[in-house]
């Protein structure tokens, strides 16, 4: 059976001593509810040791929002999946949009990504998704074919049962723009079909797929309903205890 999943992505936010209080109050609040998903916190690479001490990781999730694509070595200001492993963290945001757009990260910069994240036991959670102007053409599906083939596809079976796939409609993030419920199934289902073309109809099932495109409160629990969305990679609602713990409660 497949996870449902609620991930939160803070992004470039929070100092350290925030961070940890809102780590701290999160942590809190799955503990009293008792939700009925796994619930993670994807935080700065600058937190990640700190949050570690002070959740229950048995609870609590703790993911980085990305890592390098070399091993070691002479690049300056970069963070190996190594590294990222051995703050305790044991998931890691691959893909996201704002990698592929602000610092071009293109699929053969992503699989080395995702080869070192698993070779150091760490989980990704690769992203796709469509820009407006590809969802307006009709090309969404085309386009998280191709990123799904280019970026995983390399996998052998058994790694591939390791990802946690994020769509993404980059025309809804940040914009307060959501993909509706049907939106979202329809290419949920899509992606599941295209991974059981490639992998099997066994492991499309056992595959975890997240909707990352302005997920909230008052929307997750149509979302959720939807046979093939298996929860949440959640942005700017994740930086409030309150709204994240609402999206949880979705389930």
């Amino acid at each position: 059976m497949r996870k449902n999943i609620v991930a939160g992505n803070w992004k470039m936010n929070t100092t350290l001593p925030e961070g940890l209080a809102l780590a701290k109050e999160v942590n809190d609040a799955v503990m009293a509810c008792r939700p009925n998903c796994d619930v993670i916190i994807c935080v700065p690479f600058t937190h990640l040791a700190s949050i570690d001490h002070v959740i229950d990781s048995t609870k609590l999730g703790l993911g980085a929002e990305n890592c390098a694509d070399h091993k070691s070595g002479a690049y300056t200001g970069e963070v190996s999946a190594a590294m990222v492993a051995s703050t305790g963290a044991k998931y890691v945001i691959l893909g996201h949009s704002e990698r592929r757009q602000y610092y071009g990260e293109v699929s053969a910069i992503l699989r080395d990504k995702v080869a070192l994240a698993l070779e150091n036991g760490l989980t990704p959670i690769f992203c796709i998704g469509e820009v407006l102007e590809e969802r307006e053409a009709g090309k969404q599906n085309e386009v998280v074919k191709s990123q799904l083939v280019e970026g995983l596809f390399n996998l052998s079976k058994d790694e591939f049962a390791k990802i946690i796939i994020a769509y993404e409609p980059v025309w809804a993030i940040g914009t307060g723009k959501t993909a509706t419920a049907d939106q979202a199934e329809e290419i949920h289902a899509f992606i599941r079909s295209a991974i059981a073309e490639k992998y099997g109809k066994e492991i499309a099932e056992n595959t975890s797929i997240l909707y990352g495109g302005s997920c909230k409160p008052s929307n997750a629990a149509e979302l959720f309903a939807k046979p093939n969305v298996d929860g949440g990679l959640i942005g700017g609602a994740s930086l409030k205890c309150e709204d994240f713990m609402g999206i949880v409660k979705a389930f």
